[in-house]
């Protein structure tokens, strides 16, 4: 049996972007969705979903039809992730539908999905890391020297400040990310706020940054002549 509701899947869609904008909709692990995920959020399904089922009433799309979506977005050569993507708002809209009852059942489980073959990864060994790295324009060092030797996210490089960098203790406090529209960001999970260790390699590139920023002891460690982070290209 399915719950009774007269909304659509365009209004339900709506709602639960605003919803999750204003922090009132929160990921499963009970955290604010972060602009970026959100932002991808709407443009899923004003570009891939809504032109399909967008005039569906909430509670009749079923199961056959979004299974025919993915078929679609298949034969139009997009990637797995790309598809899969374009799924995962729908879950989340159909998951908290299903648990305020306004419908009966859930259309996006069990669903065939493309499977998404993962890349090997390429690591480099510590000489061929330093080689890179003295490849690069002198003032570019030591921001990929971070990203390489610490793993940070690119929004996280952005938000990096000088007074979170202990060059006593040898650590890099990880507090804040950057998103591009909302600015200032908590990170992404609980986790996401950590300590990394400082290593010698990455300490000196750091201090040799710090000499040549002469910036501020609360400034942004990869900040641009304005005093904003410096604005980096999408990975």
């Amino acid at each position: 049996m399915r719950a009774s509701t007269a909304a659509t899947l365009r209004e339900a869609a709506e709602e639960w972007l605003g919803a999750a904008e204003a922090g009132i909709i929160r990921t499963r692990s009970g955290d604010p969705y972060k602009p970026s995920a959100l932002r991808s959020y709407r443009h899923a399904l004003h570009s891939k979903v809504l032109p399909h089922l967008g005039s569906e009433r909430l509670s009749a799309v079923s199961s056959n039809q979004i299974q025919d979506l993915v078929d679609r977005l298949v034969a139009q050569g997009l990637a797995p992730s790309t598809v899969r993507n374009s799924i995962l708002p729908l879950r989340a809209i159909y998951r908290r539908a299903l648990h305020r009852n306004d419908v009966g059942l859930n259309p996006t489980l069990k669903l065939s999905l493309p499977a998404v073959r993962g890349r090997r990864d390429q690591i480099a060994d510590p000489g061929h890391a330093a080689a890179l790295i003295r490849a690069l324009p002198e003032a570019e060092q030591a921001l990929w020297a971070t990203a390489l030797y610490t793993g940070l996210r690119r929004g996280e490089l952005q938000a990096l400040t000088w007074n979170e960098i202990d060059l006593e203790r040898n650590l890099i406090h990880v507090n804040h990310s950057w998103d591009k529209r909302a600015g200032l960001i908590s990170p992404k999970s609980r986790s996401g706020k950590r300590r990394i260790p400082l290593i010698p390699t990455l300490r000196h590139h750091l201090i040799a940054q710090r000499i040549r920023q002469g910036a501020p002891a609360d400034g942004y460690v990869f900040g641009n002549s304005n005093g904003r982070p410096l604005t980096l290209a999408p990975s």
